[in-house]
């Protein structure tokens, strides 16, 4: 007897440990059927009542089946209140977002990552890119992380690292929306860039520009235009008529390539399309060609095909 005692009691716990593993799915969702203790991202996200509208644009959108594929997928999922808010800023009903199924499907993916990007992963301060194309970025804030989006939203991340069967999901408190305008609608929408957009348009740069790039600008202020008539003793008109010259000192302004503000190599010569380089110092100063210093007043203005910093000094190539 007291051999088959604890073989009996084995056989139970086994057969214990078979049945919790084949627990049925509650809350529907997944076409029924047994899911594993750990979810996937979609399960994850509907057994959470805060997240309940992201799960209906999920299923409007039809990417259930996606996020429940095998990814892995890292999610950032807005809450409800971040929904609302949305609807507000577009002025729409939520049957309207849920029905516009382009819209959605382009707005859900650009909170999704291919692959596992937990919160002690994540590049800090550098160009994301989500299924969706276009990018993002992260910034820590002291323990806070905040997101920037294509049009140059701020969000909070709230919770981090939700574990799922295929991924990761973190949720923020307000939807990410991809860019909507290119370097030159962000100039134009920007008063202190004014005499820039002169100057873009009179050197014939303007469907450049408003190419796919990516392109990374640095963008002289009105300020700085007006020094640099000074400096060289021309009126505006004079300057904006010498289209060779505008053009040489503009595309001496650009990188032929999206570099965020943390992506710059630092005291290192980058090359611009005008084919000269300049130089970023560690006190994030540009050292043109003429040993002239500029200061960057902004950086990190996103756009469709690239990036904008502000500068307060025109650069000037040899």
């Amino acid at each position: 007897m007291k051999s088959v005692l604890p073989r009996r009691h084995l056989v139970l716990s086994v057969a214990a440990l078979g049945a919790t593993a084949l627990l049925p799915a509650c809350g529907g969702g997944g076409g029924g059927g047994f899911v594993p203790l750990v979810p996937n991202v979609v399960q994850s996200a509907q057994g959470k009542p805060e997240l309940s509208v992201f799960v209906e644009a999920v299923n409007a959108a039809d990417l259930n089946a996606t996020l429940q594929g095998s990814g892995p997928y890292t999610v950032f999922a807005p809450t409800n209140d971040a929904f609302s808010a949305l609807l507000r800023e577009l002025g729409l009903t939520k049957d309207a977002l849920l029905a516009n199924k382009p819209l959605l499907t382009t707005v859900l993916k650009y909170h999704v990552l291919s692959g596992t990007v937990r919160k002690s992963d994540i590049p800090l301060g550098k160009a994301i890119v989500p299924l969706a194309g276009g990018f993002f970025k992260i910034e820590a804030e002291g323990s806070a992380l905040k997101v920037t989006d294509g049009r140059n939203r701020v969000t909070n991340v709230i919770s981090t690292d939700g574990a799922a069967l295929n991924g990761v999901m973190h949720t923020v408190d307000r939807v990410l929306l991809p860019a909507n305008q290119d370097i030159v609608q962000t100039a134009q929408a920007t008063p202190s860039l004014s005499i820039l957009v002169e100057a873009v348009v009179a050197a014939g740069l303007v469907e450049t520009l408003k190419g796919p790039g990516p392109y990374t600008v640095f963008a002289p202020t009105n300020n700085a235009f007006v020094a640099l008539l000074a400096e060289l003793g021309l009126t505006k008109d004079a300057l904006l008529a010498d289209t060779a010259l505008l053009a040489k000192v503009l595309t001496y302004h650009v990188l032929p390539a999206r570099v965020l503000k943390a992506e710059i190599p630092l005291n290192t010569p980058v090359a611009t399309v005008q084919g000269q380089t300049i130089v970023v110092n560690g006190s994030l100063q540009v050292i043109d060609q003429r040993g002239r210093s500029s200061g960057i007043a902004a950086t990190d203005i996103f756009n469709t095909n690239g990036v904008v910093h502000v500068i307060d000094k025109v650069l000037l190539p040899s």
